[in-house]
C-alpha cells in the first residue's frame, strides 16, 4: 500500500466532503503548503482563507466562522499553533466550546532541519491541559481519514497533530477498526504494554516484532486519543502483562506517558517506562536522525523495552 502523509489524507477528506457541505471552511496561516491543502484552496476558494504569518488571528477567526455556523479546521504548524495562539485557542475555542478543529501540522521534529524553534514537543501538554479541548494524535492516512469523518459529525472543539512525512499504514483499506476515543490494539502479547500515539505506532509496532525474535512479547496500544484518553483500555490490557511502556515524539514530561502513568497509578500500579524527548531542546538535522538520536526509532525501542523488562 503506499504511504500518504496525514496531513494529506486531511486534505482529502475535507475536498470530499466540502462538495456538498458548503459549510466546511479551511484556514491557513501561510501554510497551505504544508499543510497540503492547496488543492483544497484552488478547487474551494469561497471556503478558504488565508491569514497570512498570524497564527492568533488564524485561531480568532476560525472561532468567530465557527459562531456563525460554519465549520472551521484551522491548519498551521504544531510548533507556533500550540503556543503563539494559546490564549486564543483556550478562549475563543475550548471556553467558548465552539465547532473548531486546530490542525497543528508538521508536529514533533518533523522540522528538523530548520531547529528547535519549529519543533513540537509540548503541544500535547499544552493542549491537554485546556478544558473542552480534544487532543487526536492518527497513526496513519487510514486512521487520519476516520478520524476526519467522525469530527465532520460533532460540534465540539479538537486538536489534531500530524507529522510532515508519509508513514507506513498500520491498518489495511477497508478494515480500519475505528472507534471515536477509542484505542486500537494493533498487536497481543503477554510480556509488556506498549502505548504509543501518532507517527510513533509504526516504531512501537516495529519494536514489539524485534523483541518477538528476543522472546518478548508484547501488546501495542495504538491510543491516538489522548484526550480523552481510553482509561479502560489502558487497565484492561496492562493487567495481563509485566510492564507499561509508552513511546511519543513529544517530551516525557507532561504528554501521553504522563496521562497514562496518571490512570495506572491510581487504577492499577504498575511499573512504567517513558520514552520520548527528554527535558532538553533538539536541534537542527534531519529529522529521521532526530528520531533515532532521541530513541524513538524501533531498534532504540526495542533496546530500551528489553532492559526495562529484565
Amino acid at each position: 500500500m503506499n504511504k500518504i502523509p496525514n496531513r494529506q489524507a486531511i486534505c482529502e477528506v475535507l475536498m470530499d466532503k466540502a462538495k456538498e457541505d458548503k459549510d466546511i471552511m479551511v484556514l491557513c496561516s501561510d501554510s497551505r503548503g504544508s499543510a497540503s491543502m492547496t488543492p483544497f484552496a484552488d478547487n474551494f476558494p469561497e471556503q478558504f482563507v488565508e491569514t497570512g504569518i498570524a497564527e492568533q488571528n488564524l485561531v480568532s477567526i476560525s472561532a468567530g466562522l465557527a459562531k456563525c455556523g460554519k465549520k472551521p479546521f484551522a491548519c498551521s504548524p504544531a510548533c507556533f499553533l500550540s503556543t503563539r495562539s494559546y490564549e486564543q485557542a483556550k478562549i475563543d475555542v475550548a471556553y467558548s466550546n465552539t465547532n473548531v478543529t486546530l490542525i497543528g501540522i508538521s508536529g514533533g521534529v518533523s522540522y528538523g532541519a530548520l531547529g528547535m524553534s519549529h519543533h513540537s514537543a509540548q503541544d500535547i501538554a499544552a493542549m491537554s491541559a485546556i478544558p473542552n479541548m480534544r487532543v487526536y494524535l492518527p497513526s496513519d492516512h487510514l486512521q487520519t481519514e476516520e478520524l476526519m469523518k467522525a469530527l465532520l459529525k460533532d460540534e465540539k472543539p479538537a486538536y489534531i497533530r500530524t507529522g510532515r512525512n508519509a508513514v507506513d499504514p498500520i491498518y489495511e483499506e477497508g478494515n480500519v477498526p475505528f472507534e471515536m476515543d477509542k484505542a486500537t490494539v494493533v498487536t497481543k502479547g503477554e510480556d509488556v504494554l506498549i502505548v504509543a500515539c501518532g507517527e510513533m505506532v509504526k516504531p512501537a509496532k516495529d519494536a514489539a516484532d524485534l523483541l518477538k525474535i528476543e522472546g518478548i512479547t508484547a501488546t501495542v496500544l495504538d491510543m491516538y486519543c489522548v484526550k480523552p484518553l481510553d482509561e479502560e483500555a489502558i487497565v484492561r490490557e496492562a493487567v495481563n502483562v509485566k510492564a507499561v511502556v509508552t513511546v511519543e515524539e513529544h517530551s516525557v514530561i507532561g504528554g501521553l506517558g504522563s496521562a497514562v502513568c496518571d490512570v495506572l497509578s491510581e487504577q492499577l500500579p504498575t511499573p512504567v517506562l517513558k520514552i520520548g524527548v527528554n527535558d532538553v531542546f533538539g536541534h537542527s538535522g534531519p529529522a529521521v536522525e532526530l528520531i533515532k538520536e532521541f530513541g524513538l526509532d524501533g531498534d532504540s525501542i526495542a533496546a530500551k523495552v528489553k532492559e526495562f523488562v529484565k
